[in-house]
């Protein structure tokens, strides 16, 4: 029996305070307040940043290098899946097609994410590891989100005040917090841009 699989997607980056040099990537269970944080390297975080920011660099980086190569050649990825988590380490697959033939390589968690948000190739895992390494964002509690702040709209305060709160909710793992503020701050670079 197949296990059912779960759609995942990428809510954002932020500096790993549990890791030193270390990346938080962290996935969201579509249409609810499951997350997932997966430690990633300095380098994949960039190429998976680059993606959620929407940039182009002048020279392919290794996971666009990739893509075009199985792309010449007329191969697809199909799907990226979360298939284990054991001792702190997510172990992931990817499933490519040419149509005719299918073939599933390993991966590790942090290059599969990278190719699937160049491919936009839906990204899976299961309900056992969502309990395993999972949390459940709204359980975290209001008094912890902010509480030594005061209670203002985030778009009306200034963009230094923004950055400490941003840091903050980093240092506290409150992911939304931060992906919250950080696309404020990113709305404000565009603004200055025009």
């Amino acid at each position: 029996m197949e296990e059912s699989r779960i759609r995942v997607k990428v809510l954002g980056i932020a500096y790993s305070h549990i890791q030193q040099g270390a990346y938080m990537l962290v996935l969201a269970q579509e249409g609810t307040t499951r997350r997932i944080p997966v430690v990633i390297g300095t380098a994949e975080a960039q190429s998976i940043a680059i993606r959620i920011e929407n940039l182009v660099p002048p020279r392919p980086m290794t996971h666009d290098l990739f893509v075009s190569f199985f792309q010449a050649f007329g191969v697809r990825l199909v799907e990226v899946f979360i298939y284990r988590f054991a001792e702190g380490i997510f172990y992931s697959e990817l499933l490519f097609s040419d149509g005719e033939h299918e073939v599933r390589i390993d991966s590790r968690t942090s290059d599969a994410i990278a190719i699937a948000m160049r491919t936009q190739a839906p990204i899976y895992t299961t309900a056992e590891i969502l309990e395993q390494a999972g949390f459940n964002a709204s359980e975290i509690e209001a008094g912890e989100e902010m509480a030594d702040t005061p209670t203002r709209n985030l778009e009306d305060l200034d963009t230094d005040e923004l950055q400490e709160r941003l840091e903050k909710a980093v240092a506290d793992e409150a992911y939304e917090d931060a992906a919250l503020i950080q696309r404020i701050l990113n709305g404000r670079k565009e603004d200055e841009k025009q």
